[in-house]
């Protein structure tokens, strides 16, 4: 049933992508200089989860290196590597400069000397989740550096771009936005088309199933593909020869509940302080919610942080938010 597991994977970049050519054409001609053996103004993509963002950089990044022999490029996801030495330790990894760098002993000045050091071709680093970023000011220093480019990935804007300086905010004007929007139902449903023919034996699942998929999906193609997986797997597993309905609504539940999952081992204390929290009381108010999480942790976070925190749990959709400043309550999400 299932001829290609690799394109039915979250992290898969496909050879060629669909509903996001404006967001390609632009991101393009902002790393053209990269061609011309030049540095680019940095790039920030941002907008709701499973719309594409990581995607689309790494797409047009991959096609950019077809075109320039000579381009490094690293991904780093700053919701894992989020500390000032792990972005940079994960950077210069991808040039192979690690090998004598100890996470325990090395300074964090060596590892930001050594970067500065680079000689080699131009040097691309796709930086995912960034307003996760411990130290913003890290973002300054990697502007300064010579060859190297910067891409941008997070949900809003104002988290990446309210906790930073004014030298910093200076510099990133120069950045162009892409803001990505959630894809249509039409536009997951031939997505998943594409994955289903790459992926897939013929005939083991229809177009009105397809469609049953992309409805629960709110054009989230995270979901939309990992239900589409988890189907196929089912299936299976079961040695059905087609992908059922029964299926399909069976792993629906399973799979949101999966990614949810997957968000709340990454978060960091201080986010899965505030998450318990609302948990444990279903509903609370933000002056009660912050007094109990200074009680709960060592090292409290200034509010603006927390709201930060906050609205990264919302936007992940682990918790709901109602009500403006003054009347606000955060929910559990149902």
């Amino acid at each position: 049933m299932i001829s290609d597991a690799r394109v039915l994977q979250p992290e898969f970049i496909p050879s060629e992508v669909k509903h996001r050519d404006a967001e390609v054409n632009t991101l393009s001609s902002v790393l053209r200089p990269l061609t011309d053996g030049n540095r680019a103004d940095p790039a920030f993509l941002y907008g709701p989860s499973g719309t594409g963002k990581t995607c689309i950089a790494q797409f047009t990044v991959e096609r950019l290196r077809e075109q320039v022999v000579d381009l490094n490029y690293q991904y780093v996801n700053c919701w894992e590597d989020y500390s000032r030495f792990k972005t940079l330790y994960s950077i210069l990894d991808g040039i192979n400069d690690t090998i004598d760098i100890h996470r325990q002993s090395t300074p964090k000045d060596v590892l930001l000397d050594r970067l500065r050091d680079y000689t080699g071709p131009p040097y691309v680093v796709i930086l995912d989740e960034v307003d996760q970023l411990q130290d913003k000011r890290l973002l300054y220093d990697l502007y300064r550096i010579q060859n190297l480019t910067m891409i941008l990935i997070a949900n809003k804007e104002t988290e990446v771009f309210a906790s930073v300086d004014d030298r910093l905010s200076s510099r990133l004007t120069t950045a162009t936005r892409l803001h990505f929007n959630h894809y249509s139902n039409s536009e997951l449903n031939s997505i998943l088309t594409d994955r289903v023919r790459w992926g897939l034996d013929p005939g083991v699942i229809s177009d009105g199933q397809l469609s049953q998929i992309t409805s629960k999906a709110a054009g989230d193609a995270r979901i939309a593909i990992g239900v589409l997986r988890n189907a196929a797997q089912r299936a299976h597993e079961n040695n059905l020869d087609i992908i059922s309905d029964d299926v399909i609504r069976n792993v629906v539940p399973e799979t949101k509940s999966e990614i949810q999952q997957k968000t709340i081992d990454r978060l960091t204390t201080h986010q899965q302080a505030l998450f318990d929290i609302i948990t444990e009381h279903g509903t609370i108010e933000p002056q009660p919610l912050y007094d109990e999480y200074e009680n709960r942790v060592t090292d409290p976070k200034t509010k603006r942080t927390l709201r930060n925190h906050l609205s990264k749990l919302e936007h992940y959709n682990l918790i709901e938010a109602e009500g403006n400043t003054k009347a606000r309550v955060y929910r559990a999400q149902a």
